[in-house]
């Protein structure tokens, strides 16, 4: 992790990452049952699922 980001910061972002899964698999079980009624909200998580993952892989490298 670079120095800048903490351990509290790590945990508030796999904690976000965990958020964002379960709203994931709710969106896509909605999807399922024909209940979604935004599909695009799909997409929003999926991306913000990445970006959070990418900030958690970019600590590790450096």
């Amino acid at each position: 992790m670079s120095p800048a980001m903490t351990a509290q910061s790590k945990a508030r972002l796999l904690q976000q990452l965990a958020e964002l899964r379960r709203e994931h698999f709710n969106l896509r079980m909605q999807l399922q049952l024909k209940q979604l009624a935004k599909p695009s909200e799909l997409r929003r998580v999926r991306h913000e699922v990445a970006r959070v993952l990418t900030k958690l892989n970019a600590g590790d490298t450096q």
